[in-house]
């Protein structure tokens, strides 16, 4: 068996901490032995030692923007130590062949593999334009020769950071995320009626618009708000969702957000719903799935969750999503950052329920056919087996 270090940067249950949840729950223990770093306790943490996965707490070298102050490069330094000393001893124990870091944020693990000559994968879940001194640090660690294999989770985010840098694109591969899709699990019309007249705050015969993700600057809370209030005035029976939180010391996003609601007198037909552990009920119990991001998705966890619940996703026609979303076959694309555009394809989806209903049942087979964590995890392990 052969011992595998994996360094994440969160230990919540957003997109990304669900892509490791589902690829350590998959991978096969009987070949690989998992060992994962996360900076802090949380509900992954919880998640991963229910599959009786090893989980340590200690620093994994988050990079940050305002961490270039005398104050936060002291602390920077600091947790550099304390995190390399706790990957020895677990190096001691464990004897890894291969170290792999899940998404760009964290950089303790290319550190620490380069130092101990071990081979690093680097599965890039990220495209980061700016600010570009960013960019271009990351292009380079990427280009390291000790970082000897890059994943990305879509070919968006793959020509995005391959581009015109020959040394990259030779070790650069696309992996589409994958999830679940056996012994899924079903929902009574009395649980989803549940759902929605208490978290909803709708009735039955209401349209549930929904966003789910972080209230940030790019996720598109605000362009869909704008895109709501244009509907709103001529369809009484829909009703918009958001489902998620702002990140720790960002709540200005939320903040903002309910302010724009009250502007557009919308507080009796919007409603903020806080992050839910137990998100498939949720799915369920919406009709159409919006994922509006302003600035490109380097893939989309939230696609393919909602197209296994067999709801329609209209989608920003950038990034990921472009890869998942079939254009008029399983949701509709609109034209980036352009209210209007978003606000016509709602309305298609809006008026017509078989069409809802057929773009449902054409996303569940598209995510089962394409994006299935076993195919996801199958390709994973034959690079590892190539690496080690």
């Amino acid at each position: 068996m052969k011992s595998i270090l994996f360094i994440h940067q969160s230990a919540e249950l957003y997109g990304s901490d669900k892509t490791m949840l589902y690829f350590l729950s998959e991978l096969d223990k009987t070949k690989y032995l998992p060992v994962i770093v996360l900076p802090f306790d949380g509900p992954l943490k919880t998640e991963l030692e229910k599959n009786n996965i090893k989980v340590v707490i200690a620093p994994v070298l988050k990079l940050y923007r305002k961490m270039f102050t005398p104050k936060n490069l002291i602390k920077f330094f600091k947790e550099y130590k304390e995190g390399v000393n706790t990957l020895d001893e677990l190096n001691k124990e464990y004897d890894f062949k291969l170290v792999y870091s899940h998404t760009l944020a964290a950089l303790i693990g290319i550190i620490f593999a380069q130092k101990r000559s071990i081979k690093h994968l680097w599965h890039v879940q990220e495209i980061i334009a700016k600010p570009k001194i960013f960019n271009l640090a990351f292009k380079r660690l990427l280009s390291l020769k000790s970082n000897h294999k890059v994943v990305y989770d879509s070919i968006a985010t793959m020509n995005f950071w391959i581009n015109g840098n020959m040394n990259l694109t030779v070790k650069s591969e696309a992996v589409w995320n994958g999830i679940e899709t056996n012994n899924l699990p079903t929902f009574s019309n009395e649980e989803k009626g549940v759902v929605r007249k208490d978290f909803f705050l709708c009735q039955n015969d209401e349209i549930v618009i929904a966003l789910v993700g972080r209230i940030n600057s790019w996720k598109g809370q605000q362009l869909l708000l704008h895109a709501f209030a244009l509907l709103a005035k001529t369809h009484k029976n829909i009703k918009l969702v958001y489902l998620g939180s702002a990140p720790p010391n960002q709540e200005v996003f939320e903040i903002d957000l309910k302010n724009k609601i009250r502007e557009f007198h919308l507080e009796d037909r919007v409603v903020i719903i806080p992050f839910q552990k137990e998100i498939t009920k949720f799915w369920n119990s919406i009709d159409i799935a919006v994922v509006p991001s302003t600035e490109p998705e380097p893939f989309g966890m939230v696609v393919i969750e909602a197209m296994l619940a067999k709801k329609p996703v209209v989608a920003s026609n950038h990034g990921g999503p472009t890869e998942i979303v079939v254009n008029g076959g399983t949701g509709f694309l609109f034209e980036p950052n352009n209210h209007e555009s978003l606000a016509q394809a709602l309305e298609k989806l809006i008026q017509d329920k078989q069409l809802r209903a057929t773009f449902g049942e054409k996303g569940f087979e598209r995510v089962v056919d394409t994006f299935s964590l076993k195919s996801h995890v199958s390709h994973f392990e034959k690079i590892f087996e190539e690496l080690i």
